[in-house]
């Protein structure tokens, strides 16, 4: 795979919310944390830290940037609490919203059929340029999240959401559109990406060494 682009990304997920846990489509909603989301992006902010400790970098080394949305927010907030250093501001960009799933926002996983809603892991090739209703498909969403790489200038640190995660494992690290759209991105953990591949840390772990 010859070399990406894109400058080094660590990569964190909000944490789940009470539509993720009980399997509804949540897209471009302003759905909050939960309690176990807001754990999880305190567990999230402590191994970035040690990811950086072992790694011999500062906080001030990254660009920080988040998506709009208040789940990412807090889960930005969180992270940052973990840091007893001064952290650079903050940059909130729309480019990193969600993916729209449309009218179907809101809407349980299961109640949907596979011509309205094809579930992740039973998605074919054609499910990467599906638009729902109202809605956006994965080919909508590269195209914005390439148009934020093309503004990036140096190593960042990202907070935003499931989909944009999935897709920059097809950007940068080379998933096949299918396993783009099938893989389950976790929200308990801190994804590196450099060199055009990436290595996802799960939180709870030890990664000094």
């Amino acid at each position: 795979m010859p070399a990406s682009p894109w400058p080094e990304l660590y990569f964190i997920r909000h944490g789940e919310t009470d539509w993720n846990a009980e399997g509804r489509y949540q897209g471009s909603r302003d759905i909050p944390l939960n309690d176990t989301g807001r754990k999880q992006a305190d567990e999230n902010g402590k191994l970035l830290r040690q990811l950086l400790s072992r790694d011999r970098r500062q906080p001030s080394d990254f660009r920080w940037y988040v998506s709009p949305l208040g789940r990412t927010r807090e889960t930005m907030e969180r992270v940052r609490r973990q840091f007893d250093v001064a952290l650079p501001e903050v940059a909130v960009d729309r480019r990193l919203i969600e993916i729209s799933f449309g009218i179907y926002e809101g809407r349980l996983h299961k109640e949907l059929s596979h011509s309205e809603m094809t579930i992740a892991g039973e998605r074919d090739e054609h499910f990467w340029s599906y638009r729902p209703p109202e809605g956006e498909s994965y080919a909508d969403l590269a195209e914005r999240v390439s148009d934020f790489g093309r503004s990036l200038t140096g190593p960042s640190i990202v907070v935003a959401h499931g989909g944009l995660l999935r897709v920059l494992m097809h950007i940068i690290e080379g998933y096949s559109q299918v396993k783009t759209v099938n893989w389950f991105p976790p929200q308990d953990s801190v994804t590196h990406f450099i060199d055009g591949h990436a290595t996802v840390y799960p939180a709870g772990a030890s990664w000094d060494d």
